[in-house]
């Protein structure tokens, strides 16, 4: 944690900016429980997007609120839908009445975001700064190769906010769990769960070894299901079709809070690096994660007694050869594809035979 910590006196209103993936969420709530530690009577004001607000508010946790922000180029965008200058200056408007006390940018590096988090006028803000971002109060410097977990926790520390906790955790609620019972109904075997989707194709492992892993699992005993949203189909209708066990087809067949009441009482997730799998963390699932090298220094779990990522090595893209360690490329073929079926396997068996995992 960063030495220049500091606590901010009279603290009443903290905002904090955290409008992106599902799986950035899950690694911002131990900064956001190190904030309700440090500021424990203070209104935490999450500035998010509609499905935070859906997934958070109502649910026990360090947040009081979920404010969703208005389209900002680099804060929140969707397809086809355009910043609205009027929108903009009204939410800015209300958020300055409000006169928060300490605002938090916990958003990436900081080009577009410092400038919307400042725009907040809180009495202090704090953040992530990359070279050449505009400046807060008080920044910590944005590097990109650092666990994201570690990177908002040092943001937090900035304000004297001291971890609770290393890990993400995120309760789960009667609906969640009602919501899971109705659409996999417990019938006395163990579930094992199988996310082929991902948001970047380049960190999906194949369909066709996913159902390999599939089918043993479902040797031993479990109850396969396939998840994902309902941008997964296709991915879920391959993974099915290569099986040759049986498996329960629940992609898009799912709220956000019905899937983390399925993850909460999963034996295991077998899932791409991607939102679910980190969800199925914070949830206490136990998880084998496919990752790519690079991304596991950012999104990889800290401990190994629930967690088992497996890595691939490939550092230049399939098609075209550039080190995407140091740039980019424009293709999307997957740099996990060789991670062998047989170690997926064989953590993914481990898992089963564990006590220590939850059984359905």
């Amino acid at each position: 944690m960063s030495r220049n910590t500091q606590h901010i006196p009279g603290v009443e209103r903290i905002a904090v900016l955290r409008a992106n993936g599902i799986g950035d969420l899950m690694f911002a709530l131990p900064a956001l429980e190190a904030l309700r530690g440090a500021y424990p009577a203070a209104k935490i004001t999450l500035l998010a997007t509609p499905w935070h607000k859906a997934l958070i508010e109502g649910r026990p946790g360090p947040v009081d609120e979920v404010v969703t922000v208005p389209i900002w180029r680099g804060v929140r965008e969707e397809a086809g839908v355009a910043e609205e200058a009027a929108t903009i200056d009204a939410f800015f408007e209300e958020m300055q009445g409000r006169r928060f006390d300490l605002a938090l940018q916990l958003h990436g590096g900081g080009g577009n975001s410092n400038r919307f988090v400042s725009r907040l006028g809180a009495r202090v803000s704090a953040g992530l700064r990359a070279p050449g971002a505009p400046a807060l109060d008080l920044n910590v410097p944005y590097v990109y190769y650092q666990s994201e977990v570690m990177r908002l926790l040092e943001v937090a520390s900035s304000v004297g906010a001291v971890p609770v906790s290393l890990e993400p955790s995120l309760a789960l609620t009667s609906a969640d769990r009602s919501e899971a019972e109705a659409v996999l109904p417990a019938d006395g075997r163990p579930v094992a769960l199988l996310n082929p989707g991902a948001s970047d194709p380049r960190r999906r492992w194949p369909a066709s070894k996913f159902a390999v892993v599939g089918d043993e699992l479902a040797k031993v005993g479990a109850r396969v299901a396939v998840i994902g949203g309902p941008d997964d189909e296709a991915l879920g209708d391959d993974l099915v079709q290569c099986m040759h066990e049986p498996a329960d087809y629940l992609v898009g067949r799912l709220s956000l809070g019905g899937l983390a009441g399925l993850l909460g009482r999963c034996r295991l997730l077998v899932s791409n690096d991607s939102g679910p799998l980190h969800l199925a963390a914070a949830v206490g699932a136990a998880t084998v994660g496919i990752y790519w090298c690079g991304n596991l220094i950012n999104a990889g779990p800290a401990f190994r007694t629930r967690h088992r990522p497996l890595l691939a090595w490939r550092l230049e893209c399939p098609v075209c050869g550039l080190d995407c360690t140091r740039t980019s490329c424009n293709h999307d073929a997957s740099f996990v594809a060789d991670i062998p079926e047989s170690e997926v396997v064989e953590a993914a068996l481990e898992h089963m035979r564990s006590t220590g995992a939850t059984d359905d």
